[in-house]
């Protein structure tokens, strides 16, 4: 084994005041961190009460308030495709104790589905983390007729636009992944959409609207109760929870396809780099425990804690690729 090499101080005059400087320079931001949170975190959620991202955020909301030693607020702002929630959110002091709680295709397929948006995705907000990122299920009533993908398909193939799809917003995961179905294996149907998740699936249960994508966490509990069924995955492999639903492209549908998503914390501008940081690895450290672990599971959901430089390298890749996807599928929301 080879020795460990000694290093001896670094002694230089010039050198040892540039240390000092920087050291200087950095204190005021890293005393902010270390005295975050000085009052309540107050965290404005775009997802309705009840809903599978909200559950999940309330469960390490309740153990940052015990971190933190102070109480984590979340707020229920749905709607509006977002926007209502970034629109309070923007209203708030910029020193890290209002956090944005989001889907994160506001900041990586938004910008390419309107002409304009009531906010600036690159400057407005500053990324903290991802939560949790999850694939959906092509969900319907339990007394559908279809077994299959390829029984929905053929279905919407024989009847051009009369097959419905329901979403929980204009522009979310739900309504994106089932345009790129409808890209992806050449037919045409008809979009829903409603303002909450329990109204969405209520919906696909009773047959109102023919199907749609969901989760284990938003659509689980009427699947459960035999209401609903998983009617195949969109990605490339099983679920280990639900090993016996097919993949799509197993059920009859295209090769390949996937839908997937992630949901993440934002802060605003101004707030320091190493408060954004602490928030970042807080979650990171909570994201370990045993019964965190399990409810993402539960919930059908993927731990996907980065830091702040790392989210916002995804968000600028996502938004590239998102640029191709929407030109491709024409789509437009404005």
């Amino acid at each position: 084994m080879k020795p460990i090499p000694t290093v001896e101080p670094d002694t230089h005059p010039r050198r040892t005041l540039l240390l000092a400087l920087a050291t200087a320079a950095l204190a005021p931001s890293v005393a902010y961190a270390q005295a975050f949170p000085a009052r309540p975190v107050r965290v404005i959620t775009s997802f309705a009460a009840g809903s599978g991202p909200d559950a999940m955020l309330r469960l390490l909301g309740e153990r940052l308030g015990r971190l933190w030693g102070q109480s984590v607020v979340i707020e229920n702002r749905p709607g509006g495709g977002g926007f209502i929630a970034v629109a309070e959110a923007r209203k708030a002091a910029p020193d890290g104790h209002t956090l944005l709680h989001i889907d994160g295709l506001n900041f990586t397929a938004a910008p390419h589905l309107y002409k304009s948006l009531p906010y600036d995705p690159v400057n407005d907000f500053r990324p903290i983390t991802p939560l949790h990122a999850g694939f959906f299920f092509i969900t319907v009533s339990a007394t559908s007729p279809w077994r299959t993908v390829g029984d929905l398909l053929a279905a919407a193939r024989a009847n051009p636009g009369q097959v419905t799809y329901g979403s929980w917003q204009v522009g979310s995961i739900a309504h994106l992944g089932a345009v790129a179905l409808e890209a992806a294996s050449g037919t045409r149907m008809n979009h829903i959409p409603f303002k909450e998740t329990s109204q969405l699936y209520a919906a696909v249960a009773s047959g109102e609207v023919g199907w749609a994508f969901g989760s284990p966490a938003s659509a689980g509990a009427l699947q459960r109760a035999g209401r609903l069924r998983f009617l195949a995955l969109a990605a490339s492999q099983r679920s280990s929870t639900y090993p016996d639903v097919p993949t799509v492209a197993e059920s009859g549908g295209p090769a390949g396809f996937e839908t997937t998503s992630w949901v993440g914390l934002f802060g605003l501008p101004g707030v320091p780099a190493a408060t954004l940081s602490r928030i970042s690895q807080d979650i990171a450290r909570l994201m370990m425990e045993p019964e965190v672990r399990t409810r993402m599971v539960d919930f059908g959901y993927v731990s996907q804690a980065l830091t702040p430089e790392q989210t916002v390298a995804r968000i600028e890749q996502e938004r590239a690729r998102y640029a191709q996807t929407v030109r491709d599928a024409n789509v437009r929301l404005d």
